[in-house]
């Protein structure tokens, strides 16, 4: 998305260990909504270099989104989330796109989510698939990861009882 696409006032920029706290405050009542999945603080440190935000007028956190790479070729863009007051304004889809490019510059040529929000991601390119887009040998290697978000994913047993019932989407680079 251009600069000139994006909301005046809402500056994209990568997740600072300072914005910890508010992406936390941001995604908690979505995840009370089952929505978004809940995450322990030192998940959000762990991963803060995966996090884009976006920053409004005052230091305000208006969004933030996460690009979390699978495999060589397949990244899940993670925890996209925007603040109630910001909603409708094109802080998702700055957020989104700006992940859509991370990963591209990271060379990764599929991108995949679980969302409640199909029109949205629908309107970027993303389309709805069935099971794990991926081969057996992938699969197996993925098998091998400590990640919940990869145990669902792959529609593990394990993550069943935990999963949020969405849709499983995924968007060629």
């Amino acid at each position: 998305m251009s600069e000139a696409q994006r909301p005046r006032s809402v500056r994209i920029r990568p997740a600072r260990t300072s914005d910890v706290r508010a992406i936390r405050a941001l995604v908690e009542p979505l995840a009370r909504e089952r929505v978004l999945v809940s995450k322990d603080a030192v998940a959000y440190y762990e991963g803060l270099q995966q996090f884009l935000v976006a920053e409004a007028d005052g230091g305000v956190l208006a969004g933030c989104g996460a690009l979390h790479v699978l495999w060589d070729d397949l990244a899940e863009v993670r925890t996209l989330a925007v603040a109630p007051t910001f909603l409708g304004q094109g802080v998702g889809g700055a957020l989104l796109e700006s992940l859509v490019t991370a990963a591209s510059e990271l060379g990764v040529r599929r991108l995949f989510c679980l969302t409640f929000e199909t029109d949205f991601f629908a309107r970027h390119g993303f389309h709805p698939i069935d099971g794990a887009p991926v081969t057996p040998e992938v699969y197996a290697e993925l098998l091998r990861s400590y990640d919940e978000g990869v145990a669902e994913f792959l529609e593990l047993d394990r993550v069943k009882p935990n999963t949020l019932g969405n849709t499983r989407m995924l968007r060629e680079l």
